[in-house]
């Protein structure tokens, strides 16, 4: 027989998660996708449907290549923080035996994340400028005659920062995995012979995979809607889709920005799918 006050109980224990969900997350989404079938006159926006924002999105040459750069800065993110992270997770996991140094060594990678985001990306700026240390260096070396300029306010800028930014969202997980990973798996394995490569491709690779996945889905989705290092590092050269959208809300283009945001929600939320597809991330979970 079913108790009442004990049903009671679990509706209040989950009252406050359920409420933070609604007004956190739904409520705002919602309030969104609402705007983003009003119309703007140039002056104000005004209350109602239409589907003239989302039509110029998908007609508009500009803003077509505004989300392929997006995307394209997050495929590259993406790649190289796997190529960076997977190593350090892996020296971690496996060459450091003591869990104490384990644990050192992490918390030495969270110490850029001591400080705030702006920080970090104005501290590339005397390295990577015309006058910085990497350019001086070269030019002491006689490497180059003049400065080159594709250090600071460019793709490679761009780049450089967000995976400065990110990369410690793909090491946690991918190491996280390792660590649950059965050593006598891989003893097992080099006792019969394996390579240290063949151990890699079919062992620590395979079981590292839910980790990759969690790691590219925190990257990705960060990328996605960065706009502060496209502004700061691009020098305004390069644009992304979280830089529209904040340009759009300066200049009170609320529908537009809308819009833009729902159509951003959408495509990274299909990436996300999609890497579920390829990946079961509930072992990790």
């Amino acid at each position: 027989m079913l108790n009442p006050s004990k049903d009671l109980r679990t509706y209040f224990l989950v009252a406050p998660q359920t409420l933070v969900f609604l007004f956190g997350l739904v409520l705002p989404i919602a309030v969104i996708l609402v705007v983003s079938f009003w119309e703007f006159n140039g002056i104000a926006s005004i209350p109602a449907f239409t589907l003239k924002n989302y039509i110029g999105i998908f007609t508009s040459p500009v803003y077509l290549k505004t989300y392929a750069n997006t995307i394209r800065f997050a495929a590259i993110v993406w790649f190289v923080c796997v190529l960076i992270s997977y190593p350090v997770a892996y020296y971690l996991a496996f060459h450091i035996k003591s869990a104490k140094w384990q644990t050192i060594l992490f918390l030495v990678c969270t110490v850029p994340f001591l400080t705030s985001n702006i920080i970090r990306l104005i501290s590339w700026v005397p390295f990577l400028g015309r006058e910085g240390l990497i350019n001086q260096a070269l030019m002491a070396l006689h490497l180059t005659n003049k400065p080159i300029e594709i250090f600071l306010f460019s793709d490679f800028a761009v780049v450089l920062a967000m995976v400065h930014l990110y990369c410690l969202f793909m090491v946690a997980p991918i190491f996280n995995s390792m660590m649950k990973i059965d050593r006598a798996l891989v003893s097992a394995a080099e006792d019969l012979g394996a390579s240290a490569f063949e151990i890699q491709k079919r062992i620590i690779l395979p079981l590292s995979a839910p980790g990759i996945a969690i790691g590219s889905i925190f990257v990705v989705t960060l990328v996605m809607g960065e706009f502060a290092t496209m502004r700061l590092m691009s020098g305004g050269k390069s644009s992304s889709v979280g830089y529209l959208i904040k340009n759009q809300i300066d200049s009170l283009q609320y529908p537009a920005a809308a819009a833009n945001a729902v159509v951003l929600l959408i495509l990274t939320l299909l990436i996300v799918f999609a890497m579920l597809r390829v990946v079961d991330i509930r072992k990790q979970i």
